[in-house]
């Protein structure tokens, strides 16, 4: 065991002893953070104008910081971007992080002096825990990947500026640098597929223990890697051991990922944002993320059926319920105040706070009423997986056709690219539709009462979304397609370049 491993372990013991102290303590812990975030802020152009010195309760948190999003924070953003201090939080922001919104344009997260550790030690102590729970830590003797956007910087108003994992690469701890991959030279191209050819060039040949990503970008390097050596990923890397995503839910990569690499192996899921890093996976024999209550965020949460009512009530961590789907609104010691992250979650532990998350706010199919959630379409697909082994599913998307070439009865349209086709492509549709009417009472009601028709499957070519991000200028990085919308948008374009 070399000297990395070693150091590791009373470490993620000391890491592991802290997170039970604040696990004891949660809803305390809580109560603090919005004490010491709302005092903070007092004197702040935001803290003035919503009268934080007036407030004493939660309840007049409540009356004092509506719920806002990145359009509603916008105007102190700007001023932010244009030199002044003290707007949402003390001082200037020591980042901005880029991210892409849908409405916005390209979205400047601030994070401060205070709450970039919360980025950092969260990623780090996630892995401690690993260490702590199974007593691995040889993978860190070895070389290290993090796929991740460039670390090159630019600045905005005197601030800092780039991607969220670009901005994490500059934090990277010393002893990890070292073994680090790929090179900075290489971390900084933009062009994703010149990017991935070059970080084979420098892994191929390389003992690679630990990979990081998100799955589907994970799943083109490996891929890739495949083409060029004709081998499985463990053959390529015999000293591959853990792999640590976030950004989408795994489990319809999980198949494939694990057909490419040829054995199963540790993995350790992440929950972070440009807003926070919110939730990770504490135990290998536990799927669901423990919440993280300690970090500099005071955390609030909306019935997710509730989100779009006029004056949805809010709930602080003591009042939320196993197994109810909520929209996740945080304020943080950036200067996010009442801030919807546009998630849903499911609690599925109070002690200690453990969550699933369960999809996006706004990427929902309710075209007819049904509000058929990402979680449920993933589990739907799931299913058909299970009774058709011999199908792989490399991405999808879901949306609704309103209005059918026939003139038939609406339907929901699945958009698949299949890296192997089901043997029986109606029954796997079958399949889907019947899961999804288990999952979701209101979809089970409009196909009985002929409002809608059972779901449609379209394959697509191969490579259909990768040409799809590529031509909207979003491939690689922490991009993704979003599962399902309320619209044809994604649909519609997907369907004209799979004719083309």
């Amino acid at each position: 065991m070399g000297i990395r491993a070693l150091l590791s372990e009373p470490l993620a013991r000391y890491i592991v002893r802290q997170q039970q102290e604040w696990i004891a303590r949660s809803l305390e812990v809580q109560e603090k953070w919005r004490k010491q975030l709302v005092s903070k802020a007092a004197d702040t152009q935001f803290g003035k104008d919503h009268f934080f010195r007036d407030i004493h309760s939660y309840s007049d948190f409540k009356e004092a910081v509506p719920v806002s999003d990145y359009e509603d924070l916008k105007g102190y953003i700007e001023k932010i971007k244009t030199g002044e201090s003290n707007v949402l939080w003390p001082d200037k922001p020591l980042y901005f992080a880029k991210t892409s919104g849908t409405t916005s344009g390209t979205k400047y997260i601030p994070i401060s002096k205070d709450s970039i550790s919360n980025h950092i030690n969260s990623a780090r102590n996630a892995i401690l825990t690993y260490i702590a729970e199974t007593g691995k830590a040889e993978f860190l003797d070895k070389k290290l990947i993090f796929l991740s956007g460039s670390p090159v910087l630019t600045e905005t108003g005197g601030v800092l500026t780039g991607r969220l994992s670009g901005i994490s690469n500059h934090h990277v701890p010393g002893y990890l640098r070292s073994n680090q991959m790929p090179s900075y030279e290489t971390n900084c191209i933009e062009d994703w597929e010149l990017k991935l050819d070059k970080i084979i060039d420098e892994t191929l040949q390389q003992p690679m223990s630990l990979i990081s990503g998100i799955p589907p970008w994970v799943q083109m390097y490996f891929d890739r890697i495949t083409e060029r050596t004709g081998k499985k990923i463990k053959d390529v890397f015999p000293d591959f051991s853990l792999f640590i995503y976030g950004g989408v839910n795994f489990e319809p990569y999980k198949a494939k990922l694990f057909e490419s690499i040829g054995k199963r192996i540790d993995s350790i899921e992440l929950y972070p944002a440009s807003e926070g890093f919110l939730a990770y996976q504490n135990s290998q024999e536990d799927e669901s993320l423990l919440l993280l209550l300690d970090t500099g965020i005071f955390y609030e949460f909306i019935p997710a059926e509730n989100f779009f009512d006029e004056n949805p009530k809010r709930l602080s961590i003591g009042e939320v319920e196993i197994g109810r789907n909520y929209a996740v609104i945080i304020n943080n010691n950036a200067g996010l105040w009442g801030y919807s992250l546009g998630d849903t979650v499911r609690f599925v532990s109070t002690n200690p706070y453990k969550i699933l998350v369960t999809g996006r706010i706004k990427h929902f199919i309710s075209a007819f009423g049904e509000h058929v959630i990402g979680e449920e379409i993933e589990k739907a697909l799931r299913y058909a997986m299970e009774r058709h082994p011999e199908t792989e599913v490399v991405e999808f998307t879901v949306a609704p056709m309103v209005n059918s070439d026939n003139g038939g009865l609406p339907y929901h349209e699945w958009l698949v690219e299949f890296a192997a086709m089901p043997n029986n492509k109606e029954q796997f549709a079958r399949d889907i539709n019947q899961r999804l009417t288990e999952l979701n009472i209101y979809y089970q009601d409009l196909i009985k009462g002929n409002i809608l028709r059972p779901l449609e499957l379209v394959p697509l070519r191969k490579n259909a979304f990768i040409n799809y991000m590529r031509a909207n200028g979003k491939l690689g990085g922490q991009n993704k397609v979003p599962r399902l919308s309320n619209d044809r948008k994604i649909a519609d374009e997907l369907l004209k370049m799979n004719r083309s």
